[in-house]
């Protein structure tokens, strides 16, 4: 009995498989690379003796790790990294200049450091070093005293953040990982919680999840429509899509597309080439009179050049298009749905051409008529 304990013990060292793709974990290198590079560049830009101040602190490696690879994370947010850095380094040179024992000092900032932040609602994990370099930092770094906290401490974080926010909107992932997220997609037998329920199972627990909650509700939403969606494996794409779809091209005007869209009263339309493949997808958020004379609509008239004509939906449109075959399973359109984004999927043949379109509506419509078609079998 007692081998069996140790050895179950001893899997819990083993480390859990990393459900990410490796493209994912490919951009999260490049990002941290690029925040780090502009980081330690910036810091080349500083008056006065370039020696004064590092060019780059250990946790701002840290920092990194949890902006560009877990981005999602509470502790990876902007005012985590800003306010827990910052009070941090406050701590930290406090410490210092009141604690003559080094080991004393550095125990006392850290855990210092670590009641703040909890205090504040700004925990981050690698600002607890930052507390630890600002005590154990050496001559050089007592020597800024509180100087400490806006350079480098201020300056490096302030950098590092807003490269991840630059990085994240240049490859088009969310971040700041903000509170508003879909709402959740509803099924005919849900069993649905109040989110009430979930906090106070969060509430009794003696440990800090690091996860939001906003996301864990709608991770839990997700899972109870896929159970429910996989149960009609056997309808497909084709089955509840809307064939008569309304759809443009890259040179449509904008006043166009802004007609069709509210004569037809849909709220998205696909942009097709000559052969019927989706190159792009503009919603009425796209045509917005503010996105016209926007960043958007200089866009348009650099791309419209000398002829200085209407704007079109080329400069206009969504590119990164989320398609789906006719053939695929109805499930599989669930972390689709889910993903945020995503509320108009175009459907697409064999040969990558347009055959119809589905939405949140068309999705639900179907689950329930083929819960109807099986209760009434049944009966």
């Amino acid at each position: 009995m007692s081998r069996t304990v140790l050895l179950c013990w001893l899997r819990g060292f083993l480390p859990a498989p990393v459900a990410l793709k490796w493209s994912e974990r490919l951009r999260a290198g490049v990002g941290a690379l690029f925040g780090i590079a502009l980081t330690g560049g910036v810091a080349h830009l500083l008056p006065g003796d370039a020696f004064a101040i590092p060019l780059l602190i250990a946790p701002m490696g840290a920092s990194a790790v949890l902006l560009f690879g877990v981005p999602a994370s509470p502790l990876a947010q902007p005012w985590s990294i800003i306010g827990g850095n910052l009070i941090s380094a406050i701590v930290g040179v406090t410490c210092a200049r009141l604690v003559h024992d080094p080991v004393d000092a550095a125990a006392l900032g850290v855990g210092l450091a670590i009641c703040a932040m909890f205090a504040l609602r700004c925990v981050h994990s690698p600002s607890g070093a930052v507390a630890l370099t600002a005590l154990l930092g050496g001559p050089p770094i007592h020597a800024l005293g509180y100087g400490f906290v806006l350079a480098p401490v201020a300056l490096q974080s302030v950098v590092l953040l807003g490269s991840a926010i630059a990085f994240h909107a240049l490859t088009r992932h969310r971040y700041p990982h903000g509170h508003a997220l879909p709402k959740p997609l509803e099924t005919p037998d849900n069993a649905s919680f109040p989110r009430a329920d979930l906090e106070a199972v969060l509430a009794r627990r003696s440990e800090l999840l690091d996860v939001d909650l906003d996301d864990l509700e709608t991770l839990l939403h997700e899972m109870q429509l896929q159970a429910y969606a996989r149960r009609f494996t056997e309808m497909t794409c084709a089955e509840i899509m809307s064939r008569a779809v309304v759809s443009i091209t890259p040179d449509t005007s904008a006043q166009a597309a802004a007609t069709l869209l509210a004569r037809h009263q849909v709220k998205a339309l696909p942009v097709l080439d000559e052969a019927r493949h989706v190159r792009g997808i503009v919603t009425r958020a796209d045509l917005a009179p503010s996105r016209l004379t926007g960043t958007r609509g200089v866009i348009e008239r650099i791309f419209n050049g000398p002829r200085n004509g209407p704007p079109r939906v080329a400069a206009l449109m969504t590119m990164d298009v989320c398609t789906i075959s006719a053939r695929t399973p109805i499930a599989e359109l669930v972390p689709m749905f889910a993903h945020f984004g995503h509320h108009h999927i175009p459907v697409i043949d064999h040969d990558e051409r347009l055959v119809g379109m589905i939405t949140e509506s068309d999705l639900i419509a179907g689950l329930y008529r083929q819960s109807f078609e099986k209760a009434q079998k049944r009966a």
